[in-house]
């Protein structure tokens, strides 16, 4: 097939991850459609210019709904605040264009619904950006677990904690107003962590929540007084798989320290899986097998064993970084796109995730467990 012509809307910290991912991923997987960087998007015009350039794109515009009417572009990412997510997602759908959308998918699970629909009956391919779950000791681990390596799943922990906004004089941004952000630390990074879990024990049935906000108030920018964050600080939930699993999770955007300490434990009834996304690049295996005197976790480096680290380097132990998942999750998307299947978490996998969080949050409000069928 063609080259794919590609616009991208948003040059923050995602935005150019994918644009990096774009450049990079012919020449790392090969085996992928080309890609024409075609319209860069951004406000104001002349800043668009200006990352249009360094990206590598052959125009530039502030005006995102250009991209539409274009027959060059048939896919766009779109990596602005969660707020402008639905507008953009359904337009572009409803366009022809495929679409690459940063998670949270939407502010509200109404949204989510909405777009997961609009996607269904565009007939195009979407992608959600949990690059996390692309990662190929996470996929490693998935098949231990989903092997019986350490039989029996009968438990399941887990954390994702950073300290972003664990500083109490952060001035106040749109990220703590629930009309610009929706959820706080469940639709941020919480998220992430559901993606991770679901993808390992299957999904959810049931969730008991409770929710925090940390900093009640954080100064305007202007210094001119304070204002309220909206948004929880942390959540955590007792999980109840749909088969039977129980489970623990714990989020937090206030966590002094901690970076992106996204991780998981498995307990199993002959062992356990262990992972720490600030330790991307290992995963501790642990069976309860053979001598006794010799028994221990083992650490399990990625290597070319663990597909598709070799795409990126043939020596194990060397290790990947958070932009080579990015590369790994265009791959996915790309072939998708030329295949006619589906990506690893497409809006409407995307949409199970959204009712997970919002589960957790609808528990913590109303003080009670809350089905995902309720949701």
């Amino acid at each position: 097939m063609s080259d794919i012509g590609v616009a991208l809307i948003g040059t923050g910290f995602m935005g150019k991850a994918h644009a990096l991912a774009y450049r990079s991923v012919q020449a790392v997987m090969g085996d992928v459609p080309g890609v024409r960087l075609v319209t860069l998007v951004e406000t104001p015009a002349a800043k668009a210019a200006e990352m249009g350039r360094q990206f590598g794109f052959e125009k530039a515009t502030a005006d995102w709904r250009e991209v539409l009417a274009d027959p060059a572009i048939g896919l766009v990412s779109i990596t602005t605040p969660n707020g402008l997510h639905r507008e953009m997602a359904e337009a572009c759908l409803a366009a022809g264009k495929h679409v690459w959308c940063e998670k949270p998918m939407a502010l509200t699970l109404e949204d989510a619904r909405s777009m997961e629909a609009a996607a269904r009956a565009s007939g195009r391919v979407t992608q959600l950006g949990y690059n996390y779950a692309s990662n190929p000791a996470f996929t490693h681990a998935c098949r231990l677990v989903a092997g019986g390596e350490i039989g029996r799943v009968v438990q399941v922990r887990g954390w994702v904690d950073e300290d972003y906004q664990a500083d109490p004089d952060l001035p106040w941004s749109w990220r703590a107003k629930i009309k610009d952000a929706g959820l706080g630390a469940l639709g941020d990074i919480g998220c992430h962590l559901i993606s991770l879990l679901t993808g390992l024990v299957g999904p959810l049935e049931s969730v008991v929540g409770e929710m925090e906000t940390i900093h009640k108030t954080r100064p305007l920018p202007d210094g001119k007084g304070r204002a309220e964050v909206e948004n929880e600080d942390s959540a955590s939930a007792l999980l109840t798989f749909a088969n039977g699993v129980k489970g623990t999770m714990v989020a937090s955007r206030s966590a002094w320290g901690r970076k992106s300490r996204l991780g998981f434990e498995v307990h199993g009834t002959e062992g356990m899986v262990i992972y720490d996304q600030e330790r991307m690049n290992e995963l501790q295996l642990y069976q309860n097998r053979g001598d006794r005197a010799k028994a221990g976790f083992v650490t399990i480096l990625t290597s070319p064993a663990h597909e598709p680290y070799g795409a990126f380097c043939p020596a194990p132990g060397h290790q990947l970084g958070f932009n080579d998942l990015k590369v790994i999750e265009a791959a996915g998307l790309l072939r998708a796109i030329r295949d006619g299947g589906r990506p690893n978490i497409d809006f409407t996998a995307g949409l199970e995730i959204e009712k997970a969080i919002h589960a957790i949050a609808r528990s913590a409000r109303e003080g009670r467990r809350v089905t995902i069928a309720e949701m």
